[in-house]
C-alpha cells in the first residue's frame, strides 16, 4: 500500500505540552479506528509551526477524510515514490 508524508500547518505546535500532544494524538487514532485498517499512521514530526506525518493508505482521499474527520489540516499530501539514506550512496 502505499506511503504519504503529510504536511500540517499548526502555528505555534512546537510549544504544545507533552499531554496537548498526547491529546492531538489521541483524536488521530480515534478517526483511525472508526476508518478502519486501511490507513495507519507510521509517526509525525512536530516543528515550530508544523507536523510531519507519515501514513500508509490505499490513496490521497483517504488521508484528506481522516484529516477532515479529526479536525486537523493537511496542507500538503505527497505520496513516497522512493526512500533513500547513507546506504543508497553505497
Amino acid at each position: 500500500m502505499p506511503k504519504f508524508v503529510i504536511e500540517r500547518e499548526i502555528p505555534g505546535v512546537g510549544k504544545l505540552s507533552p499531554e496537548q500532544l498526547q491529546g492531538v494524538s489521541q483524536t488521530s487514532c480515534a478517526v483511525l479506528r472508526e476508518i478502519g485498517t486501511q490507513i495507519q499512521w507510521v509517526q509525525s514530526y512536530v516543528t515550530d509551526d508544523k507536523i510531519y506525518c507519515i501514513y500508509i493508505a490505499p490513496d490521497e482521499a483517504t488521508i484528506r477524510k481522516h484529516a477532515e474527520m479529526g479536525g486537523f489540516p493537511a496542507n500538503s499530501v505527497s505520496r513516497v515514490r522512493s526512500m533513500i539514506d547513507p546506504t543508497t550512496a553505497e
